[in-house]
């Protein structure tokens, strides 16, 4: 095997791992595949008689360049028109994507991480989705092994103190198709008692369609709106069940074009997030 094909076979091992590292800590599908032909570009110029352990060079690699684009991502979204939410994945489609621990994928998970620092968040995501020993964690994000246990302490404080402890698959799958069926008939009462009391529905359109400019909040309230949009919003939709970032979520398509992705967080309170993708830059992955 010459020198060039054993760098593919190397990059082409670690490749879905690289990936993951890049999707977990953007949330964006294009600026991780970004990150990781960055990476194959910097792996074919290094010096690779020098490297001992490929798979770490490429993990380090992808997980500072994650780093730096998660910084200039925060100021990018600074003109987002109305709510951010990370992109989605097929994870049907892709398992490998989902082949970590699944938890560390979620939409929800993803939207918390938005608020660590770049560097908690790189630390967060080798931990917890991929088991890195906080030893190999420090090396990457250049610290020290005891501020590498305190990041990912922080981050997994700040998660707990964040999110209520989530139902079971099976049951968010349950909670998304009675939210469906009340959602398409406009039913009121169904709604509002589906939802937590304190449930927030977040939009991201991006400005490309109309929706939500803002989060919207409270059983009662969202329950009012989802009804009252019903009739336009619904009409003519065909609904399809998808598995995006490891949970159930619904496909809605019109005239052979997915326009809409739509799930739902829960906890025993009940349906306590919506997530309404409407942005079409953000559904390439179910079309």
């Amino acid at each position: 095997m010459t020198q060039i094909d054993q760098a593919e076979s190397a990059f082409a091992a670690a490749r879905p791992r690289l990936f993951g590292i890049a999707y977990r800590m953007t949330g964006s599908v294009a600026d991780a595949e970004d990150l990781v032909q960055e990476v194959w570009l910097r792996w074919q110029l290094a010096d690779r008689a020098a490297v001992l352990n490929p798979e770490a060079y490429l993990a380090t690699a992808i997980t500072r360049l994650a780093i730096n684009e998660s910084q200039t991502a925060r100021a990018r979204r600074e003109t987002y028109v109305g709510p951010w939410l990370p992109e989605p994945v097929d994870t049907a489609a892709d398992p490998q994507v989902g082949a970590e621990q699944g938890a560390v994928l979620e939409l929800a998970v993803l939207m918390l991480l938005e608020k660590l620092t770049p560097t908690e968040r790189a630390a967060y995501v080798l931990r917890e989705a991929f088991d890195y020993p906080y030893r190999e964690i420090a090396e990457i994000v250049q610290t020290s092994e005891v501020a590498t246990r305190q990041l990912v302490s922080r981050a997994r404080k700040h998660l707990a103190d964040e999110r209520r402890v989530p139902v079971e698959r099976a049951e968010q799958r349950k909670l998304l198709e009675a939210f469906v069926a009340a959602a398409q008939a406009g039913d009121l009462a169904g709604l509002e008692k589906l939802f937590a009391e304190d449930v927030v529905s977040y939009s991201d359109s991006n400005g490309a369609i109309r929706a939500a400019g803002r989060p919207l909040f409270g059983a009662a309230s969202l329950a009012k709106i989802i009804s009252g949009w019903a009739p336009s919003f619904w009409a003519g939709a065909e609904a399809s069940f998808v598995d995006a970032n490891g949970l159930a979520a619904v496909r809605l398509r019109k005239d052979d074009d997915t326009f809409a992705v739509i799930t739902v967080t829960a906890s025993e309170a009940g349906i306590d997030q919506v997530m309404w993708l409407v942005n079409p830059e953000k559904l390439k992955a179910f079309r």
